[in-house]
């Protein structure tokens, strides 16, 4: 609005603001003239505590439904019976090698 701090604070202050400057400042809030004019803090309260409600029951839970280290655990066996039948294919193919020479 390109005012100082002491207007808005002799604006605030005052009873009653003419129509012209009520007109500015709705335009600065993004807001009605007639919303300005009708404002009242109860009336806010109010549409709040019956619009606002938090239901426990539809919280989400967002924790593990699994212990993480199980299933690292789990991965590692996985892995280490991978390695084990890897290696012993090698071993195999070595034997067959060996007596492919032979």
């Amino acid at each position: 609005m390109g005012i100082s701090q002491q207007a808005v604070s002799n604006i605030e202050n005052s009873e009653k603001v003419d129509d012209s400057k009520l007109e500015e400042i709705a335009k600065a809030l993004g807001v009605t003239k007639e919303g300005i004019e009708n404002f009242s803090e109860e009336a806010i309260l109010n549409i709040i505590g019956n619009t606002y409600h938090v239901d426990i029951s539809s919280a989400v839970n967002y924790g593990c439904s699994f212990n993480p280290l199980d299933k690292l655990m789990d991965a590692y066996e996985e892995n280490k019976k991978l390695h084990e039948r890897l290696l012993q294919a090698e071993k195999d193919k070595v034997v067959y090698l060996e007596k492919l020479i032979k």
